[in-house]
């Protein structure tokens, strides 16, 4: 067995509206956030400690979790997954000759909730794959922009980069990520991700 694996993949992310009380922490509404490109995750840490004694380093404190922010690059938002993600009201409606037409609008009723994020990492040893499911317990995220092209002479496939900040949630012990043992297939995988999200099917 090898002493260690590579990564050499990411997938299906998915969110979760957080809701705590006290210390019980629940998820609702968990939902395929998007199709995944790719995820950086940026942590920040308070400054160790060290002990010396007999005038060398004797004891440490490595940096304890501040804070952090994810990165996550997806093909492109829905409508429904926008509205969950940046809490956007429900949305209006106008009408277009025959058709109606539902309106989204950023205004003073949006509440941007804290949600719950998961998603695959996929890894390979001695050429067998296995994917690891992960999830971070409580973020939040920025409203998105956007950066769009004009097509030339061919289609240059555009994605959608969103930021959250992640923060320790509210269970007794403040837990901020969460990382389960790998599986054998992507789909047990989501399966786990769903669970920690809150999902029962």
């Amino acid at each position: 067995m090898a002493a260690g694996r590579v990564l050499t993949g990411f997938s299906m992310p998915y969110v979760a509206t957080y809701s705590a009380s006290g210390t019980t922490v629940t998820y609702t509404g968990v939902s395929q956030l998007a199709r995944g490109v790719s995820v950086a995750l940026a942590i920040e840490s308070g400054d160790g400690t060290n002990f010396y004694a007999d005038n060398v380093a004797a004891e440490g404190t490595g940096g304890v979790f501040t804070g952090g922010t994810v990165t996550l690059t997806v093909d492109g938002l829905k409508d429904a997954a926008r509205a969950l993600i940046e809490g956007l009201a429900s949305p209006t409606s106008i009408t277009i000759g025959t058709e109606s037409v539902d309106v989204y609008s950023y205004d003073t009723d949006q509440e941007i909730p804290y949600v719950g994020i998961g998603f695959v990492c996929r890894y390979m040893e001695q050429g067998a794959t296995s994917y690891v499911p992960m999830v971070l317990t409580k973020c939040q995220f920025d409203v998105d922009g956007l950066e769009a092209a004009t097509q030339e002479e061919s289609i240059d496939f555009q994605t959608q980069e969103l930021t959250a900040t992640v923060m320790r949630d509210d269970t007794a012990k403040h837990s901020w990520r969460k990382i389960a043992a790998a599986q054998d297939t992507e789909a047990d995988a989501v399966a786990v991700v769903r669970a920690l999200l809150g999902a029962t099917a």
